[in-house]
């Protein structure tokens, strides 16, 4: 790609993201329902239920890495529904046709996510810090914590943006996403896998989003694990990679 591609690119990707954040404002609904629903998780399970838990140690700072996870995940059926909405309804085509480079329509939708997943996590770490929240990271694990989230988010974008796309209408857009939400469920992000019956142990395990709860928990405790870490990593790329091509493929035929 040449310098002078490259820079359009940047700059329609800016004035994308610019028209993003702009609906983001004048629907704060979205917003509202990212950050809500896992900070009423959050008291649900410490003040309801934690105490119904043996995790070796203080519920909130068990759960709190997991309730990182589900934040990122709740924000995102906006984003299937906005991208499907630009999709049937020809928002698409007239940017096309105003010579808006391509990518820079699909990029704006990823920015934007990650941005509001980056505001969902820091509203759950006030609210676990109000309730007795007590890690152990230093600095660094600090910044660890930040990369993962921002990965994260990143890659479920992606993934998100490609279901919007690949979605008939509206509704089914906003659907597809639920597993991205219910699959935390069933992670270590509540009670440790080793707690769990044969079978569901097993699923919890080796399915992706337990590496990346079990680095955020190494992590916020100032102990992190190199083998989540590179697991969690690894997920997050092969995600996203996933989500980047198919996301591609489908604009390339749909578009």
């Amino acid at each position: 790609m040449s310098t002078a591609s490259m820079a359009t690119t940047l700059s329609d990707s800016a004035i994308m993201l610019r028209r993003n954040v702009k609906h983001t404002l004048r629907n704060p609904t979205t917003m509202f329902n990212a950050v809500l629903f896992p900070i009423v998780l959050m008291l649900m399970f410490v003040k309801v239920l934690g105490g119904g838990f043996d995790v070796g140690e203080a519920y909130i700072d068990y759960v709190t890495p997991g309730l990182l996870v589900m934040a990122v995940g709740y924000g995102l059926g906006a984003t299937a529904t906005e991208v499907n909405s630009d999709m049937t309804k020809g928002v698409i085509n007239r940017l096309k046709v105003m010579d808006v480079s391509r990518g820079a329509m699909l990029s704006g939708h990823v920015i934007i996510t990650t941005l509001r997943a980056l505001a969902a996590c820091a509203a759950i770490i006030g609210v676990a810090f109000l309730m007795g929240f007590d890690p152990g990271a230093s600095a660094l694990d600090w910044l660890g914590v930040l990369g993962v989230v921002v990965l994260f988010g990143f890659a479920a974008s992606w993934l998100t943006v490609a279901m919007g796309l690949s979605a008939k209408t509206v509704e089914s857009a906003g659907m597809s996403t639920v597993p991205l939400v219910m699959l935390p469920f069933l992670s270590s992000a509540f009670v440790p896998a080793d707690t769990m019956g044969t079978g569901v142990r097993q699923f919890v395990e080796y399915q992706p989003f337990t590496p990346i709860i079990e680095t955020l928990r190494g992590l916020l405790a100032g102990n992190p694990s190199g083998g989540d870490a590179i697991a969690a990593v690894a997920w997050c790329l092969g995600i996203a990679l996933l989500g980047y091509l198919w996301a591609v493929s489908t604009f390339k035929k749909r578009a």
